[in-house]
Parts: C-alpha cells; structure tokens; sequence
C-alpha cells in the first residue's frame, strides 16, 4: 500500500508540473490582436527564454557527466535536423489553423519541447528515488521552471492565430511526457540516473538549433538587431533569474 501511495505521489507530482506549462499562456490572453511586430517580439523572447532553458540543462547535467551531455547535445542537433527535413519533405499536417511554414514551425518547437520533457520527468523520478523532500523541491522547481517555458511556446503559436487555449493545450502536451517518465525512473532510479545527462545535453542541443535556425530569424524579420539583441538577453536573464529564485 505505501508503494502504491508513493507512485500515485510521484505520478501526481510529474503531473502538476506537466499542468504547470500551460499557464505559460495566461499573459498572451491579454491581447487581442498581434501585428507582425509583435511576432517578431514573441520569437525573440522566446528564443532568450529557451537559451535560458539550454543553459539551466547544460549546467544541471554536467556535473554527472560533461562528455554525455555533449553526446546528448549532438544527438539532440542531428534529431532535429533529421525532423526538420522530414516535416518539410512530408508536408507539415496542419495544428489548429495553421498550415504550411506556420504549422511546420509549430509542430518543431512542440517536438523540442516534449523531446525537453522526457528528461524533465525523469528528473521528478530520480528525485523521488532520493526521498519525499528532495523529489517535492524538484517537482516545484520544474512546475515554476515550465511555465516560461509554455510561455515560449505561446509566444510562437498565439501571434500566428493559435487561440490561447489551444496554445495552452499544446504547452501542457509538450510537458505530458513528464508524468509518464516519472514513474519508471522512481521505479529503476539505477538504471534511469545514468542516463540523465544524454537526455538534458539532448533538449539542449535540439534548442539550441531552433532557437538559431527559427526563432532568430523569425524575430529579424520586422525587428532591427538591436532590438532582437536586447529583448533575447533580456528575456535570458529574466529566466535566469527565475532560476536563481527557485534554487534558493
């Protein structure tokens, strides 16, 4: 009976920081309408905050293995270089209302979030693996963590006509990955622990591309670099901060 407590703790703990993300949504509710300007303000937002996201992975998995990290990194870049060119060969299927270079764009920076997500889980269950206060402090740093990150992913639906609860829906589905890992890695903490780092270097380096690839790009469009240059470090060092808070 308590094993079946602590796995319902864990699956329910996994759960409230998949929920967590799509509060991300919540500011985007506030305006109605979005020029191209302001798409071009929400990609380079995002892109500071998934920077931010990057280097929190990176420095979170070094020190259990630097070297798996950057072999994470590596696979990370290839996967989604490798989905990239089979979303455009196959044709983006539509999400929501949009369809062709908006749907494709959509789809990638959901991809690379639940990609994102898997590790996120696993680390509620390694977490859980080393006791009830340690798996509590990470479940309320990952929940926080999320919601800028959903954040992120409203940022590049929303201005694209994606209504906020649809927006909303996709954040928490790219975070839904977290409950269903939490509970095998609670269960094999041995087996899952070493391979933590592959999965943080991984988000990382799938981010990373799409932050340079897409997210860059798209805020060059209707922005001056400038622009572009003080929003993603602004952005950057807002989700730091985040994290130094949480960490406290």
């Amino acid at each position: 009976m308590l094993l079946e407590t602590s796995l319902l703790t864990v699956f329910l703990a996994a759960l409230v920081t998949a929920l967590a993300t799509g509060l991300g949504a919540i500011p985007l509710a506030i305006v109605r309408q979005f020029s191209v300007w302001w798409t071009s303000l929400g990609a380079a937002v995002a892109a500071g905050l998934m920077l931010a996201a990057s280097h929190s992975l990176v420095v979170e998995g070094a020190p259990e293995g630097a070297w798996l990290v950057l072999v994470g990194m590596a696979s990370g870049l290839g996967l989604v270089v490798l989905a990239d060119r089979w979303i455009d060969r196959a044709d983006a299927p539509g999400v929501g209302d949009l369809k062709g270079a908006d749907a494709r764009k959509a789809l990638l920076i959901v991809g690379v979030m639940t990609a994102h997500s898997f590790a996120e889980g696993v680390g509620v269950g390694v977490a859980f693996g080393g006791g009830q206060e340690l798996g509590t402090f990470i479940t309320v740093a990952i929940a926080v963590h999320n919601i800028p990150e959903g954040l992120a992913i409203a940022l590049v639906l929303v201005p694209r006509g994606v209504p906020v609860w649809q927006a909303a829906w996709w954040a928490v589905f790219s975070s839904l990955p977290q409950p269903l890992m939490a509970i095998p890695a609670y269960l094999f903490v041995t087996t899952f622990e070493p391979f933590l780092p592959i999965g943080l270097g991984l988000a990382a380096g799938a981010m990373i591309w799409m932050v340079l690839a897409e997210m860059l790009p798209d805020a060059l469009r209707h922005l001056s670099s400038r622009a572009v240059g003080a929003s993603v470090v602004l952005a950057f060092m807002v989700m730091l901060a985040f994290q130094l808070l949480i960490a406290r």
